[in-house]
């Protein structure tokens, strides 16, 4: 009885080793999960996913028209909308391929803004949208499998020395226009 005793006693050791070992894996990926921010340098025109202080994934983007800009500054993704529908002015068009956000859309905590899709490809690498984050469909689908409400959004309207990590330096061209190189 007592060698049953004892074997049940090292079993329950064991397994509450292993939940122990799991629970502490389980809070390292929640940790890097919450360590993931995105940052867009408004002035390169492209979105960096980053996780636990590195870059993942880098994609180009459309920002703000001069007459629209982007807004600056640190906000949040408050929701998460595949095959969005568009209203503006009274007009409505829902999802398809004349849908000007696209097959995704990311709202950020900046009321109106947010990070989408187009129906415009060739707007990207431009300052093109209304102050929105533009992006191509196969891009931003890609964007959105990664990223969760309540993640951190940058957007950063002039380089700072982590842009020039993140994104590549940037230098000053004859015409005053910022470049990367």
């Amino acid at each position: 009885m007592r060698k049953a005793e004892d074997q049940i006693k090292r079993v329950a050791a064991f397994t509450s080793v292993l939940v122990l070992a799991a629970a502490e894996a389980l809070a390292q990926d929640r940790a890097a999960v919450a360590g993931r921010r995105i940052v867009v340098s408004i002035p390169d025109r492209k979105l960096a996913v980053m996780e636990s202080g590195r870059v993942v994934k880098i994609y180009e983007t459309a920002v703000g028209a001069d007459v629209s800009p982007s807004p600056n500054g640190g906000f949040q993704i408050i929701n998460r909308v595949t095959n969005p529908t568009w209203y503006s002015k009274g007009k409505v068009v829902g999802p398809g391929k004349s849908n000007p956000l696209g097959t995704r859309w990311m709202g950020l905590s900046a009321k109106g803004y947010g990070i989408h899709g187009t129906n415009n490809p060739a707007s990207i690498g431009h300052n093109a949208s209304h102050g929105c984050i533009r992006m191509r469909n196969r891009d931003v689908e890609d964007l959105f499998a990664r990223v969760e409400v309540g993640d951190a959004v940058e957007l950063h309207g002039t380089r700072t020395p982590e842009l020039d990590q993140i994104f590549g330096a940037s230098i000053v061209a004859s015409a005053g226009m910022v470049t990367g190189q």
